[in-house]
């Protein structure tokens, strides 16, 4: 079994605990820390979003669309569909030609629940572009039209431009992608198990462009710079990445997966960092990632202070407890 990675502490006594496997690689994939079974695939899910977004940037897609970095921020983005979220993808798709009738990623309530709320005050319905990866979808059909496919269809796995996204995510993780590890995400496109250890490493790459053609290295710094300058277009307000990201600018890229799962570049020390959590439990994940991310930064320790050791309330606001890292893990 995984080490206790995360504890949940409760009158001083540790209440529940969320085992998992955590790695920190360099761009050759030259462990620098490990805990738990970093060579077991996952699936990454959104936590790879940016790596998809590479061939927008490197085929020009982008630029000859005029994409602003807020749009290219939301198309790495897992967002909150509040309004912000919501116009982007919509200009997005309107610099392509097209509107929220080509998303094929299914439509989902607001994940900010004030944006929920003020959408059913209306007596509106979300659309699809209220998914959170509506940002990411709107991206894959900016790089269909720009490059002549049909974007009908872009979500199956062998449309030319999921050739395209699959081919760079293969690339950056030195992994084989194909029908042997290929699930179906919650978004409708295709997702792979892909070994932890190797995620690390893709995004050592992704921070540090070792190991990357000149094309795709000055790919992965648009989009860092495009992240850094609009936290909020990749998360939302009050969520971890965006409030991680807006506290240490360029300094991190994180991204957030489902059931568990993160990512991050520190582009400054050329490492990646991969996070999995047994239970599923993103919010243990925030913690440990935090954790390492202050292990590689440690002039950077009280600025995630309160991403380590989150305090909890109940609903009267009294604190009753808090998160941080298991002591082994520590």
């Amino acid at each position: 079994m995984d080490p206790v990675l995360v504890e949940i502490l409760r009158g001083g006594r540790v209440e529940s605990a969320h085992h998992g496997a955590a790695v920190i690689a360099d761009a050759k994939g030259s462990i620098v820390f490990g805990a738990g079974d970093i060579g077991r695939a996952v699936f990454p899910r959104s936590a790879v979003k940016a790596l998809l977004a590479l061939p927008l940037i490197e085929t020009g897609a982008a630029e000859r669309l005029g994409l602003t970095d807020s749009e290219i921020a939301l198309a790495c983005s897992s967002h909150s569909g509040e309004e912000a979220h919501t116009a982007v993808a919509a200009s997005m798709l309107a610099r392509a030609g097209r509107d929220q009738t080509c998303l094929e990623c299914g439509s989902h309530w607001p994940i900010n629940e004030a944006a929920a709320r003020r959408l059913a005050a209306q007596g509106a319905e979300p659309s699809a572009l209220h998914n959170n990866c509506s940002g990411k979808h709107a991206g894959f059909i900016c790089l269909a039209c720009d490059q002549r496919h049909d974007p009908a269809g872009y979500v199956q796995p062998d449309h030319p431009t999921m050739g395209l996204v699959t081919t760079a995510l293969a690339e950056m993780t030195a992994t084989t992608l194909d029908a042997t590890n290929r699930a179906i995400d919650g978004c409708s496109i295709p997702t792979y198990a892909i070994p932890l250890r190797a995620l690390a490493q893709g995004f050592a790459r992704f921070g540090s462009g070792e190991g990357l053609t000149a094309d795709r290295a000055a790919a992965a710094r648009t989009i860092r710079a495009a992240v850094a300058a609009n936290p909020l277009m990749v998360a939302g307000t009050d969520r971890f990445d965006t409030r991680l990201m807006g506290a240490l600018g360029g300094r991190v890229f994180t991204k957030t997966g489902a059931e568990g799962v993160y990512c991050v570049a520190i582009p400054e020390l050329g490492l990646g960092i991969a996070v999995k959590c047994e239970d599923g439990a993103g919010r243990a994940a925030e913690v440990a990632t935090a954790a390492l991310i202050a292990r590689l930064l440690p002039d950077s320790a009280e600025t995630l202070a309160p991403f380590i050791r989150p305090v909890l309330r109940n609903w009267v606001g009294t604190e009753i407890g808090a998160m941080g890292p298991a002591a082994a893990f520590a």
